[in-house]
């Protein structure tokens, strides 16, 4: 059997091809073009058990290639895989042979492909996400504008109402108001790209049965079910809950020896998407839900306000699991028993 890896750049990648015996039959750097990749591994295409392609921003394009042409594609998951040691000289060619040698030895950390029309979605609600921050970005701008030069505070939903008319009134420089009027013109043009992406994706996402159950649980509405849905895919890849409350970036990183702490190990790796959906549905749970409150009223006693919203987001994420292993709506009482 023969084993490739690829080392994919921005403009163009390094392909190499090695034996069972682990010696370099092939390898060339290639641009970034899916004909090209494909023909140069056409000739073991037969003999191919697997092609490793890095998860790096832009492996989109090159997956789906791969996939098209029939070829057995994985994901390598670079942040699990460590370093090799004792070269003298690397580079892109030893990198790419390093992830065919891991895919021979069976010993690849590899992520989830999951399926393009599912990535389209996803990405669009990135995308709200990306301008949601945005607009909040010209929203504080606004407030500090009138706080420095007023003394005053205005709340968001008021600067969203604001008009030139409205500003001229204002005693303002002539400066002062311009800033003003393109800070509100910017967000008004966002609200209306934010609500153009959030009409699109309940039509893409209300009619899955994943999102009606999410919307069961405390906190979680019709933007924070969104997400969750999007960022989790199909719950049958995390073998366990612990994997799932862990890819949401729920539990600790720490490394200990002689039972003393040592450090910490990679605290961002997992979805900071899902991290945020679940802080947020933490804090609107403990709001509106009962239950909710008083498991954070119990942590928050003994630790902070802190480790208790993270404590009651790590209960979410778990029922969440559940609700979608299971396909029940949620359990109060076994949530929170």
């Amino acid at each position: 059997m023969m084993y490739s890896g690829i080392d994919l750049h921005s403009n163009n990648s390094v392909v190499a091809v090695i034996d069972d015996g682990d010696r370099a039959v092939a390898q060339k750097r290639l641009p970034n073009d899916t004909g090209k990749i494909t023909g140069f591994l056409a000739r073991w295409q037969d003999e191919l058990a697997g092609v490793v392609v890095e998860s790096t921003y832009n492996w989109y394009w090159l997956v789906d290639g791969l996939q098209d042409a029939g070829l057995h594609v994985h994901l390598a998951n670079t942040a699990a895989i460590k370093q090799y040691e004792g070269l003298k000289h690397s580079g892109d060619e030893t990198d790419a042979q390093h992830l065919a040698h891991l895919l021979r030895l069976g010993i690849l950390p590899t992520g989830t492909i999951l399926p393009r029309e599912h990535r389209v979605v996803r990405d669009l609600a990135r995308k709200r996400m990306q301008l949601v921050q945005s607009c909040t970005t010209r929203v504080l701008a606004v407030e500090n504008i009138m706080a420095r030069q007023l003394g005053g505070r205005m709340t968001s939903n008021q600067i969203k109402r604001l008009t030139d008319d409205t500003i001229d009134s204002l005693p303002l420089a002539a400066d002062v108001g311009l800033a003003i009027k393109a800070n509100v013109a910017v967000i008004a043009t966002l609200q209306s790209q934010i609500e153009l992406l959030e009409k699109r994706l309940q039509e893409r996402v209300k009619p899955r049965p994943q999102y009606a159950l999410l919307t069961t649980v405390p906190g979680i509405g019709q933007t924070l079910a969104t997400v969750i849905a999007l960022e989790t895919g199909p719950i049958d890849r995390f073998a366990e809950v612990g994997n799932f409350a862990s890819y949401a970036r729920c539990v600790d990183s720490v490394h200990t020896s002689n039972r003393k702490k040592k450090g910490e190990g990679n605290v961002k790796n997992g979805n900071k998407y899902l991290a945020w959906a679940f802080v947020e549905a933490a804090n609107f749970a403990r709001r509106f839900c009962p239950e909710a409150k008083r498991f954070h009223e119990r942590k928050k006693a003994k630790t902070n306000n802190i480790v208790a919203t993270k404590a009651l987001a790590h209960k979410l994420a778990r029922a969440c699991y559940h609700i979608l292993k299971e396909g029940k709506p949620f359990d109060v009482t076994r949530c929170f028993a």
